[in-house]
């Protein structure tokens, strides 16, 4: 079993709010809607057309406008409710209908729906500072804590703006944590490849990913070095039965990988010692070559003299 995954940068995290109910002494923006109920409206008539009632009557759901205002209708106007409180909202409405009734209305004011604060989900990447941003809502530290630590954290901070906010928090994107494979390239050069981990892969995993062993891998020189602690000073070498794995179906070295682990695949001796080979004569070729080339240019100008010497006599 691996630990806990600790989040780092530039892990991407999908953050969904299961409770997005905003908090009642939250300021109210335009967008939000209010549902507005008064028991004390312009008297209604019994000629009164249905469009004539609708506009006498308070009781329905009323948006806050890009004003900031909420019109009641054409029989009481607008009332300046942004950046108001649920309360301070409801105080405003009420004032604002005592200059029309004699005797004071009672009232009710609530938040119906929110219209003006962005809803936390989505995919939201770990920044380099280790904060994810969470848009009107500010950014939240979550690098270097657990998944579990992290939903703590982001419910803390969202509880400033949302009542009893519930999170919920996965990883979307496994960028931070990867593994490699180095393969010898038998003195032509190491070839290095870098994945990333998602916490089940093994051995066969891995060169899976990557098409196999190379042409010159050796099945029998094949290991796992994973990083020890500092404190420790000491290598961890786990070698890999290759045959074993692959055509046994052996459990046995086919390693769980771990973040950091570095899988090393040596070039077949074979395969190394020609290119050994192959690259110590490489120089003394050019130079037989350059010797042959010159020594074949040499016998054409031989040649070429001759020939003409000969016309010259005739």
């Amino acid at each position: 079993m691996m630990p806990a995954y600790v989040i780092e940068p530039p892990d991407e995290l999908l953050i969904q709010t299961v409770n997005n109910i905003r908090r009642r002494d939250d300021k109210l923006l335009p967008g939000d809607s209010l549902r507005i109920l008064s028991n004390t409206t312009i008297p209604i008539l019994p000629e009164d057309s249905e469009v004539t009632v609708s506009f006498k009557e308070i009781a329905r759901a009323y948006l806050i406008e890009n004003d900031g205002k909420v019109n009641l209708g054409p029989e009481y106007g607008k009332v300046e409710v942004a950046g108001m409180t649920i309360d301070e909202a409801q105080n405003a409405v009420l004032d604002h209908l005592n200059e029309i009734f004699i005797n004071p209305p009672k009232l009710s004011v609530e938040l119906e729906q929110l219209g003006g604060k962005q809803v936390v989900d989505g995919p939201h990447l770990v920044r380099m500072d280790g904060t994810v941003h969470l848009g009107v809502y500010g950014s939240v530290v979550v690098a270097g804590y657990t998944l579990e630590q992290a939903k703590m954290l982001l419910e803390e901070h969202l509880s400033q703006y949302i009542l009893n906010p519930e999170v919920n928090v996965d990883v979307s994107g496994y960028n931070s944590k990867v593994y490699y494979i180095i393969n010898d390239g038998g003195g032509e050069g190491d070839q290095l490849y870098s994945l990333p981990i998602k916490g089940n892969e093994t051995v066969l995993d891995a060169f899976a990913q990557v098409g196999g062993l190379p042409t010159i891998g050796s099945k029998k020189k094949i290991w796992v070095a994973r990083p020890a602690p500092a404190e420790l000073d000491a290598e961890q070498i786990l070698p890999v039965d290759w045959d074993a794995i692959v055509k046994g179906g052996s459990t046995r070295t086919n390693y769980q990988i771990l973040p950091g682990d570095r899988i090393y695949v040596a070039a077949d001796p074979m395969f190394a010692s020609d290119i050994f080979i192959a690259k110590v004569i490489a120089p003394f070729e050019r130079l037989f070559g350059f010797t042959i080339l010159g020594n074949g240019a040499v016998r054409n100008i031989q040649q070429g003299t001759s020939f003409g010497g000969g016309g010259g006599g005739f």
